[in-house]
């Protein structure tokens, strides 16, 4: 990039100029993404603030009020086919953010194969991924490869695996990939979730900063907004 076109980039793109304001403290905070695609604006992020200590991926988790849950879906904005490894990194990432809110991560890594159903691609991703968790964080409720009612209901999940590390009810969804998170997330908005969402909040950047949709509302423009001031307030900004 040439200076004289990087000039005329900062005058012209204000997720840049956003991203720039975190990076020298001026600002405490973003919140961008109601014009434009993820990609696009994750660019500029990257390029400007980069991955938060330890971290080597991006990704997003966005949260469903249903009926009597809560429920947080990954990756439903970034990642169109993660690995085993980046799918690990992610699970942290976003438990670690529900802990954040006051909640218990239990974590249900899902796919069409249920316990060893299925020898498919996928589904030996998502046990790869079960078994990198377990070796790196033992404490955490996580259980998989597992379909999407056994994640949800207990009763189900013990019928198919009675000796299942996972109690309760999931309230972090884990996806192989962006086309079933995305599905999923979409789906159980319209259906149980009265198309109100918290998010996507963004995993893996190393200032409070946070990718919307156009399709926001301004209901979720403040809650997003709350989010990103907790955040700013941990890292110790003014």
């Amino acid at each position: 990039m040439t200076a004289q076109y990087a000039r005329l980039e900062m005058r012209r793109r204000t997720t840049l100029i956003g991203a720039m304001l975190l990076k020298k403290g001026e600002a405490d905070g973003m919140i961008c993404g109601t014009i434009s695609t993820t990609a696009r604006h994750l660019h500029y992020i990257d390029q400007v603030i980069g991955h938060r200590a330890g971290a080597t991926v991006y990704g997003t988790m966005t949260g469903l009020i249903l009926p009597g849950r809560q429920v947080f879906i990954v990756d439903t904005h970034v990642n169109l086919d993660p690995t085993a490894e980046q799918l690990a990194e992610l699970t942290q990432l976003a438990a670690d953010q529900l802990s954040a809110f006051g909640l218990v991560p239990k974590v249900a890594l899902l796919s069409h194969s249920n316990f060893g159903s299925s020898n498919a691609p996928s589904a030996l991703k998502m046990r790869a991924t079960l078994a990198l968790l377990r070796a790196r964080m033992p404490e955490l409720e996580v259980d998989g490869e597992m379909h999407g009612d056994c994640a949800l209901d207990e009763s189900a999940r013990r019928a198919i695996l009675a000796a299942s590390t996972l109690h309760g009810t999931a309230n972090l969804l884990v996806c192989p990939n962006l086309d079933s998170a995305s599905i999923a997330y979409n789906l159980l908005k319209s259906a149980a979730g009265q198309n109100v969402a918290v998010g996507p909040i963004l995993l893996g950047c190393a200032a409070a900063a946070h990718i919307l949709t156009p399709a926001a509302t301004v209901r979720r423009l403040v809650n997003m907004t709350a989010i990103t001031v907790v955040e700013a307030d941990k890292a110790g900004c003014r």
